[in-house]
């Protein structure tokens, strides 16, 4: 976010979530992915403010600056959910467009479906969420061995039980520093760890069928299987074959577009610039 950022608070469900927003107009909202923070979306990058739109971004529970849920497993995206309409209703925002990353493309995804009137536009930024994926104890057991890790022995178990040699060997060193940066900016791990339990097992919606009911203009920005293998270029391409109108970006080489706040940005004011109201 820009140096002339205003933090702010917001109550909900028994949780502070802590957030900030900077720039005038219509707004965007930020959403961050699991075990990272409102830092890890446009990376800094001020375009949307400099180009006339309001920008806000806060914490996830439990994450980064925001607190702990009050109960262990109340991480799942009906909460995470609530939560985002909660920082619209106490920010005095009506519509936003609503940019999120995985978990955060989910939230966004559960309240465009939930209440589509709230949702001006999507952007929806490496979903991997799979409603057709087994959901038996064996297809948790990474998420576990995370959680088990960071609440054992903190950043050092989290990338112990990280699979670093799914990563191509070209991109292994930055996702590592990518990810002790993430993790050492949380004020609370333990709560981290319990997000990396309740948020693979909850389901933002039941069916890809559900999908075809998003009404908000959308765009998936996806990534190449070789340098995220974590959120496959195929769910991405089902997202955006699902969802009316969508519109499918994944960079051509290189980088992907979600690692890249300037090239990320640039995406959201298009969609903004190319959206009524």
């Amino acid at each position: 976010m820009a140096e002339r950022s205003t933090p702010f608070s917001v109550r909900s469900d028994g949780v502070t979530l802590s957030g900030e927003h900077a720039g005038e107009g219509p707004a965007v909202v930020l959403l961050h992915g699991l075990t990272a923070t409102r830092r890890y979306v446009v990376m800094g990058s001020r375009l949307l403010e400099r180009a006339g739109h309001r920008v806000l971004a806060y914490d996830a529970r439990g994450h980064g600056r925001s607190t702990p849920a009050p109960e262990h497993g109340a991480y799942g995206y009906g909460h995470l959910a609530a939560d985002l309409e909660a920082v619209l209703d106490a920010l005095g925002v009506e519509r936003a467009i609503l940019a999120g990353a995985s978990m955060g493309a989910h939230t966004a995804m559960r309240l465009a479906l939930a209440d589509p009137e709230r949702v001006r536009a999507l952007c929806l930024i490496t979903p991997s969420y799979d409603p057709c994926l087994p959901r038996d104890s064996e297809a948790f057991a990474g998420w576990d061995a995370l959680a088990a890790g960071l609440r054992k022995e903190g950043v050092e178990g989290f990338v112990r039980a990280y699979d670093l040699a799914a990563v191509p060997a070209s991109w292994r060193d930055t996702v590592e520093k990518v990810l002790r940066q993430r993790l050492a900016a949380h004020e609370h791990p333990s709560a981290v760890a319990d997000a990396l339990e309740a948020v693979p097992r909850s389901r933002p919606f039941e069916g890809m069928a559900q999908l075809e009911g998003i009404e908000p203009p959308t765009v998936i920005v996806a990534s190449r299987d070789e340098a995220d293998p974590g959120h496959p270029l195929a769910i991405g391409e089902r997202y955006a074959d699902a969802i009316p109108g969508a519109r499918l970006v994944v960079e051509r080489q290189g980088s992907p577009i979600a690692w890249q706040g300037g090239r990320l940005s640039r995406v959201l004011l298009e969609l903004a610039e190319s959206t009524p109201g």
